[in-house]
C-alpha cells in the first residue's frame, strides 16, 4: 500500500464518517464507488465497506449514547427485521437485471424526497395545536409505534439487501413518515440500526474471504474521526438545514444510481 493510497483511504473514511452522522447513513454510497475506482474489485469494495462501516457506526452510535441520544429499544426494533429482510432481499436481487435495479434505486431515492417533504407539511398543519395537536395528528397519519418500527427494519432491510446498500437513505424517510419522528432523530436511529446490519454483512464477508483488512481498518478509523465531529455537531444544526443536507444527498446518489444503470444498459447492450 503507497503513502498516496493510505491518505486517499483515510480521507474517504474521515468523508464518510462525517455523512454518516450527520445524515445518518453508514457510507457505502461514497466508499464503495471510490474502491472500486482506484482497482479493487466490487465485492471486496462492498466487503471492505462494510467493516468500515461498523467502526463508523459504532463510533457514532458511541457518541449519540453519551449525548443521550441513543435509544436502545427503537433501534433494535428496526434492526432485528432489517437483519432477516436483507437477506430476502439479496436473493431477489439476484434474479432482477442490473440496470433494472438501479434503475428503481435511483427511482426509490427521488421518492423518499416526496416523504420527507409529505412529512414536513403534515407536521407544519399540526403545529398550530401545539402538543396536544401534534399528538393526535400523529395517531391519525401513523401507524402504533412498535407495528411502524418493524414495518420500518423489514422494508429497509429488504430495499438495503436488494440495492446493495445500508439502508439509512431509506431508514431515515420512513421513521419521518410511519413514527413521525424528527429528521435528527431518525438519523441518530439508523446510524444504530446500521450498526446491527454491517455486522450481519461484515460476518457474511469474512467468511468468504473477501474483507481486505488493513484498508478496512484505514477507512474505518477514518470514518470514526469523522463520525464524533459530525455527531456532537449534528444537535447544533436547525432541523431545516439537516432536512436540507439529506435531501441534497439523496438528488446527488439518485444522479449517481442513474448513471450506474446507464453504464449498465450500454455494456449490455454493446456485448
Amino acid at each position: 500500500m503507497t503513502p498516496t493510497s493510505l491518505v486517499i483511504l483515510a480521507g474517504s473514511g474521515l468523508f464518510a464518517g462525517i455523512l454518516a452522522g450527520f445524515l445518518g447513513i453508514g457510507g457505502g454510497t461514497v466508499l464503495v464507488p471510490l474502491l472500486v475506482a482506484v482497482g479493487y474489485t466490487p465485492v471486496e469494495s462492498v466487503a471492505t465497506s462494510s467493516l468500515s462501516i461498523i467502526i463508523t457506526a459504532v463510533s457514532g452510535s458511541f457518541q449519540n449514547w453519551r449525548m443521550g441520544n441513543f435509544h436502545v429499544q427503537r433501534v433494535l426494533l428496526i434492526g432485528l427485521p432489517a437483519v432477516v429482510t436483507a437477506q430476502i432481499g439479496a436473493a431477489i436481487a439476484s434474479r432482477i437485471l442490473p440496470y433494472y435495479l438501479l434503475g428503481a434505486f435511483g427511482l426509490l431515492l427521488l421518492f423518499n424526497i416526496y416523504l420527507i417533504e409529505l412529512r414536513k407539511r403534515l407536521t407544519q398543519r399540526g403545529a398550530e395545536r401545539q402538543r396536544r395537536g401534534v399528538a393526535e395528528e400523529r395517531r391519525r397519519f401513523f401507524f402504533h409505534p412498535m407495528v411502524a418500527s418493524l414495518v420500518t427494519g423489514g422494508a429497509a432491510g429488504m430495499l438495503a439487501g436488494l440495492f446493495g446498500i445500508g439502508g439509512g437513505a431509506i431508514m431515515v424517510p420512513l421513521q419521518i413518515i410511519l413514527l413521525g419522528e424528527r429528521i435528527k432523530t431518525a438519523i441518530q436511529t439508523s446510524l444504530g440500526v446500521i450498526v446491527i446490519t454491517g455486522i450481519s454483512a461484515c460476518v457474511g464477508h469474512a467468511f468468504r474471504g473477501n474483507i481486505l483488512l488493513w484498508e478496512g481498518l484505514i477507512l474505518g478509523a477514518g470514518g470514526l474521526m469523522g463520525a464524533q465531529i459530525s455527531t456532537r455537531f449534528l444537535p447544533k444544526l436547525p432541523n431545516y438545514v439537516v432536512s436540507l443536507l439529506f435531501r441534497t444527498f439523496l438528488v446527488l446518489v439518485s444522479v449517481y444510481i442513474f448513471w450506474q444503470a446507464w453504464q449498465s444498459y450500454s455494456s449490455l447492450i454493446n456485448n
